[in-house]
This record gives C-alpha cells, structure tokens and sequence, in this order.
C-alpha cells in the first residue's frame, strides 16, 4: 500500500549490498526460546478473540528459519490443520512480484521506469489527459496515479485483463495526477499488463520462471483455480456477525429469536468459495504458504540476491525498499511513530526506531502480511484464511518484531481493540446521519415494476433491477443487493450481515416524459454516483 526518487541512499545501499550475505550481522538481538516464550499462547489468544481460524506463522533472522509453524485449522468442518506448506492466498502482497519482474526488464533495458507509458503502450488512456501523457512505470506502482480504487470495475466481473485495461479511460479520478497516494488495484493490473507486452509472455508464466523457480517456490502458484489440487490449501472463511450481535452493536433491540442473517444463508465463521481475480492478477491473485514466502523475503533482504544467485540488481532491490510517495499517518500506528511511505510496491515506514518494510494483502477468506527489518535482517510471514474484521496478521508481526527487537511491549492489542470500536461508532454515525435526513412517509413515484431492467454505464457495464415482490433487486458482476424504499426515487442497498460489496444510496433518474431512464449508483464512494442509463432492448 506505500513511494521517492534514488540519489545517495542508493549508492550506500549498493556498497552495503556488495558484501558477503556472511558478512552481513543483524544488530538485533539472536532470538531465543526465551524472547519467543508465550509466543504460541499469544497467538492462540488472538485466533480466539477475532475468530480466526487457521494462521501460518514463519520468522526468519540472519538468514535461518527460526520459527515455521501452523496454528489452527485449515479445513474446520474436516479438522484439518495448518501446516507450514499451507497455500493461502497472499492478495496484495503479489503486487511486489510484479514490481520485481518490472525491476528485470529495468535491468535489460527493456523499460525504464521514468518514461512515459505510452512509449511502451501507445494506446494508454485515462480519463485525465495529463495522467495518460505523463504516467510513467513508477507512477503505476506507486499509487500517485489521482484514481481512487473504482474496484467494482473488476471485483466479481468476468471482464479479462485486457478488456479492464481498455476501459481505464472512463474511470474517473477524484485528485490530480500525482496528487496525493491512494492505494489502487488498476494501475498494478496495467503494470502487469505492460510486462507481457514487453516480454511477449504471460505475467503468470513469468512469475514462475523467473521468481518462483528462482527462489525455489515450487508450490506457489497465481491463481485460485490451482488450489484445489494442491494437497495442503486452505480453505476461505469470513466472519458474519449474527443479528443479535449486529443489532447489540448498532444499539438496536435484536429481532426476536435472533439467529437468522436477512441476506446471508449464514452467520458466525462461514466458508466462502474461492475469489477468482485472474484479471488483476499482477495486485493480488498469489497464492503461497509461509515456507516458501520466506524465501522469498530473503530475497530482498540480501538485495536481490537468492542463495548466492543475482535475481534482481542491487539497485532495483534498493528502488524498491526507497520511499517514493509520502503516505503519511496512518490508524495502525501511534502518531509518535512517524510517517509511511511507499516505495515501488512496498510499505517504507519507521517502527519503533528500525526501518520497516512492509505489504498487507487480503481478498474473500484470506489476509496476510509480509514484513522485515533490512538492517536488523529480521523477516515476519503471517497468513491467515479469515477475511473481514481481522488485525491479527498485524497484531502477530508486531508482538514477533518487538519480542526480536528486545522491545519492551506495546499494547498493539488495545490499539486494535479501540480501532474497531470507533470503526464500528463511525458506521453507526454514518447509517444514524442517513436515517436522521431521509424525508418520512414519501413513496417511490412508480410503480416499483417501472423502475426493473437493464441499465449500462461506460466502463462499469451493465446492472440489471428486478422487482421481486415488495422489495427491489439490483444485480450486477454476480452479485445481488436487496433494495429497500429510503424516500423519493432513492433506495438504500439493505444489507445489514454486510455480504455486499456495495453500500449506501442508489438514486432512480427520471427523463422529461417522467419514465425512469437512469440510475446512478456509488460503486465508487470517493467520485459522484456512477450514472447508468437504462437500455432500450437489452
């Protein structure tokens, strides 16, 4: 999720790198049983409290594996436990492997990262003009492009790599080009997409070969269809809260009886099936387990360097660590820790004195976290097959780091804690706000019959609204939203077990014969509703 240019810290770090990996010390303390003791009852206690159920764990510090183990269960109903080998999906964390195959063409000459796009796609267009001329490799991985994440332009939609790639131009931003960072998925699916068109091979065939292979990731592999096959994957969980407990949090009275989700088939731990964003592959689609992630965080401890064989230059690797793009503060961390940054597909923050680097990832069922100390050469895997309402990747790496850095220990723990509570006060302020301004006891001006069919935006596609009994249906990227009355001509997407990736007000538009014609919706909170327009013979 974090970026700057390379002047002087890169020739130090390129001499630093020129030494032995054996030469190489961690200033750190050598961990002990002693600084990990209670480790496993720690991480246990957490599983617990956020319900999480399987969790791999691996350290590794001055080039040994001092830790590898599994916690829970990677198959609940058959009890069947995680493992080191466990492949879980690793989501953003995959959009540093791109950056690395971006760094190789780099170091061939095949791509430079400060020429514009267009030099190697001639047909790279955004909807702002300046951004298309302008944006260069480093732009795209560094997220400074102006565009929010607009990612219901691909989350659950058969759209392929290229057809999302053509339809950049009609997404539109919500600040300047370079403006501000904003975390967004599309310019890594296009960085990805540039990769192969320089190359002339797939993005998955090249993560293989030249990273994979390499680093000796032999079970690793790019997309969800391969995991049913492998003979240790997890499988993908979320937590729903039930409508007791999601009424006690809004400060409602629960319905009676209280055990039956209105729009989701189940409450409490639920498997999910597999999310498929082979689209997107070069943000998210890796799936690893915490093994075969360590080698590959050696790797870029020992700038680029794998088991003595040059993977990637030193002055990439170096590129990739440098901060590019100030992120600032952010909720996780206490303000005294100083501001993040990202590098070139990496998080470059300070922790409690020592340089950190870092990604999180997560998609349906799964999130993750990759860390490690460059100068103490301390390294953190932590996957978890539990989507939703889950710090505890977060909460594991810093007990671990602060345990190996002889830290004395901070209440990460409390700090969550407080988040999701005010996270959850936020949300209820925002729905207490939308039902304090809704106008009582209006109706639609239609017939709700008048308001179903098929609606297209550019970009976005299609969306279909049916009305099925009293209530309407919107449809869209094999997703379904129940739609409940608000006022006027507006309907609220009424999705109290949170199932839906879309939220808030969807708004009926009217043209001067008084038929309904359009429908703009807020699959993209941070720019105005997406205004579809209703098709004629669909």
């Amino acid at each position: 999720m974090f970026r700057f240019k390379i002047g002087w810290l890169s020739v130090l770090l390129t001499a630093l790198a020129a030494r032995s990996v054996a030469a190489q010390a961690s200033t750190a303390p050598r961990a002990t049983p002693r600084a990990l003791g209670g480790l496993d009852q720690f991480v246990a206690a957490m599983m617990t409290e956020w319900h999480v159920p399987g969790l791999a764990l691996g350290i590794i510090q001055d080039g040994r594996v001092v830790l590898l183990k599994g916690y829970g269960f990677r198959d609940v109903d058959h009890k069947l436990p995680v493992t080191p080998r466990t492949l879980m999906a690793i989501g953003s964390n995959s959009k540093s492997f791109t950056v690395v195959l971006m760094g190789m063409l780099v170091d061939s000459g095949k791509l430079d990262w400060d020429k514009p796009v267009r030099e190697y796609l001639p047909d790279f267009q955004l909807h702002d003009e300046l951004a298309s001329e302008a944006m260069t490799p480093r732009d795209l991985v560094t997220h400074r492009s102006g565009l929010p994440r607009h990612d219901l332009l691909w989350y659950g939609a058969s759209l392929s790599r290229e057809e999302l790639y053509q339809r950049l131009h009609y997404i539109e931003p919500n600040t300047s080009f370079r403006g501000r960072w904003q975390y967004q998925n599309l310019m890594f699916m296009t960085a990805g997409y540039l990769v192969e068109k320089r190359t002339g091979r797939s993005w998955d065939d090249l993560i293989r070969e030249r990273i994979f292979g390499p680093l000796g990731m032999s079970r690793s592999n790019t997309s969800v269809r391969d995991l049913p096959a492998s003979d240790d994957a997890a499988l993908a969980y979320v937590w729903r809260r039930c409508p007791a407990e999601h009424a006690a949090a809004n400060g409602a009275a629960a319905a009676p009886g209280g055990t039956t989700a209105p729009t989701a088939d189940a409450c409490g731990l639920v498997k999910v099936p597999y999310r498929n964003i082979d689209a997107v592959a070069p943000a998210g689609s890796i799936n690893s387990s915490v093994e075969e992630m360590l080698h590959y965080i050696q790797f870029h401890i020992d700038s680029g360097r794998y088991e003595g064989r040059v993977i990637l230059s030193t002055k990439n690797e170096a590129q990739m660590q440098t901060p590019q793009t100030l992120v600032g503060p952010q909720p996780i961390w206490p303000d005294d820790f100083g501001m993040a940054t990202y590098g070139l597909g990496l998080a470059v923050m300070p922790y409690r004195g020592h340089k950190l680097v870092q990604h999180g990832g997560g998609i349906d069922g799964f999130i993750s976290q990759m860390s490690w100390l460059p100068k103490e050469r301390i390294g953190v895997v932590v996957l978890t097959n539990m989507s939703g309402n889950n710090p505890v990747p977060n909460l594991v790496t810093e007990n671990v780091l602060d345990r190996l850095l002889g830290l004395a220990p901070f209440d990460w723990v409390g700090r969550a804690r407080q988040q999701t509570q005010e996270g959850e006060a936020a949300q209820k302020k925002q729905r207490d706000e939308r039902e304090a301004a809704r106008k009582p006891n209006t109706t639609p001006s239609h017939e709700l019959a008048a308001y179903a069919g098929t609606y297209e935006a550019p970009g976005y596609g299609r969306v279909t609204v049916r009305a099925n009994g009293p209530v309407l249906e919107l449809s869209f990227t094999g997703f379904t939203a129940r739609l409940k009355h608000y006022h006027y001509d507006i309907f609220e997407v009424d999705d109290p077990a949170e199932v839906q990736p879309l939220s808030g007000l969807v708004t009926f538009l009217m043209d001067q014969k008084g038929d309904i014609d359009r429908i703009a919706i807020p699959f993209e909170p941070s720019v105005k509703d997406i205004e579809f327009t209703r098709v004629k013979n669909p």
